[in-house]
């Protein structure tokens, strides 16, 4: 099976057979590529499969996964077929790498958050959990949401106060609507821009390690 979306993949030096380990799949923001946020996660490439993914639209001086036709609006059919890649390059990355199925984590920044929780959305059992940096819900995935279990994904969500390209309050927006779903979510507020801080690099990472660690007591 070939991949259905470029990516640079990090994991541990040390594999043991038969032994399989938690995923966490990264996704840049528009106009980046799959080495934007790699220095913020390889330090956790002995514990985890790392998988950067690329997003397939070229957008200067980049890449994204979906395009946008107005303000806090995807494109629904570019955004559908970019769910349908995310999706497609889970199936690859569980069945070529001995990825454990049930510690499955998606990451994003932007537009990489986004697509983060949107997917969590769409396939909310295949996700342990989510940690959406400056990110939105689109108003549609609101409306078609399933509903999430207790059991469900859980969420890291940050946003900067001083946001000028998403506004905090969509951050706000995203926090209430998946807590009204049922869903575990961590909000973490910043007096910050449109860009991954110091705090928040070491709130999501101390999150991370957290909920990784409930997974094997």
């Amino acid at each position: 099976m070939n991949a259905p979306l470029h990516y640079e993949l990090r994991k541990p030096s040390n594999l043991e057979p038969e032994k399989s380990y938690p995923a966490l799949f990264v996704l840049h923001g528009m106009g980046s590529n799959e080495q934007d946020l790699l220095p913020l996660v390889e330090k956790l490439a002995d514990q985890f499969f790392i998988f950067s993914l690329r997003g397939p639209i070229a957008q200067p001086p980049g890449f994204a996964f979906f395009t946008i036709e107005g303000f806090g609006k995807p494109h629904r059919p570019i955004f559908e077929q970019a769910m349908t890649g995310l999706e497609s390059f889970l199936d690859y990355a569980t069945t070529t790498y001995p990825v454990d199925t049930k510690s499955v984590y998606f990451m994003g920044f932007s537009q990489g958050a986004i697509s983060s929780i949107s997917l969590s959305l769409r396939i909310p059992q295949r996700i342990r959990g989510v940690i959406a940096l400056s990110g939105y819900i689109p108003a549609f995935m609101q409306e078609n949401s399933i509903g999430l279990k207790t059991s469900g994904p859980r969420y890291f969500i940050s946003h900067g106060q001083q946001d000028p390209v998403l506004p905090y309050q969509w951050g706000e927006e995203a926090r209430d609507f998946l807590v009204d779903q049922g869903a575990d979510v961590s909000f973490h507020s910043y007096t910050d821009g449109h860009f991954v801080s110091e705090p928040v690099y070491h709130d999501f990472t101390v999150w991370l390690k957290d909920d990784i660690s409930k997974t094997i007591e």
